[in-house]
């Protein structure tokens, strides 16, 4: 009878043990799976946090070239003909942080020096372009050499060789002119540019005794 009640009471000993281990198994599997989920819960943060960055990243960069593109302005327009002359072209005005550019591509001149000013008023309609009145000098200053000590106008650009088939290409840059800006002794809208039949002499008053007025076009948006 001791042998029997010894025999129960050894397997109730090894059934609880068994249960205690297996209990404890499980308890570690559960931790062991909680610890998965948490590592793969804070990947995928990771990722997205850098999806998300790389993301902003990507749309940041075509804003910023959008806002670069939006500070430069340009107006074009076509030179006609003035004085009986065949000379045409189109000169391009370019205002980029705080300097205009202009090109002006012209033909039908010929061949040799030439002048080109810019005018007080944006008014081509004369057959001889005097409609566009006289350069353009808000500084009421004396003609001359563009950066001359003895001062300028702000339309004296100056002189141009065209080749010997009349063409010629003029290119300028100040940071003394705007486009469209409040500034009116730096705003070139509402003015005209004026090429000659001569050349400017950068003497003469108050215009360097440049000859006829050959082209002409009005600086308007």
């Amino acid at each position: 009878m001791q042998i029997i009640i010894i025999i129960v009471l050894t397997y109730q000993r090894i059934f609880l043990n068994f249960q205690n281990i297996i209990k404890h198994k499980k308890m570690k599997r559960i931790q062991l799976i909680a610890l998965s989920m948490v590592l793969v819960l804070a990947y995928n943060c990771k990722d997205a946090k850098k999806a998300e960055k790389e993301g902003q990243s990507a749309t940041d960069e075509p804003v910023q070239e959008i806002a670069e593109e939006a500070n430069v302005e340009v107006i074009q327009f076509s030179m006609e003909p003035k004085s009986n002359s065949n000379v045409q072209g189109e000169v391009v005005f370019t205002e980029e942080n705080g300097t205009v550019s202009m090109k002006a591509t012209l033909s039908g001149l010929s061949a040799g020096e030439h002048a080109i000013h810019i005018h007080e008023k944006a008014d081509c309609s004369s057959d001889d372009g005097t409609s566009s009145g006289g350069h353009w000098n808000p500084t009421h200053e004396p003609h001359g050499r563009w950066g001359a000590a003895e001062g300028h106008h702000k339309g004296d650009i100056g002189n141009f060789t065209a080749d010997e088939d009349g063409n010629a290409v003029v290119e300028f840059s100040t940071d003394q002119w705007c486009i469209g800006c409040e500034d009116e002794n730096k705003n070139i809208l509402g003015k005209a540019v004026i090429v000659h039949q001569g050349f400017d002499d950068f003497t003469s008053q108050p215009s360097g005794a440049a000859g006829a007025r050959v082209s002409c076009t009005g600086i308007i948006e």
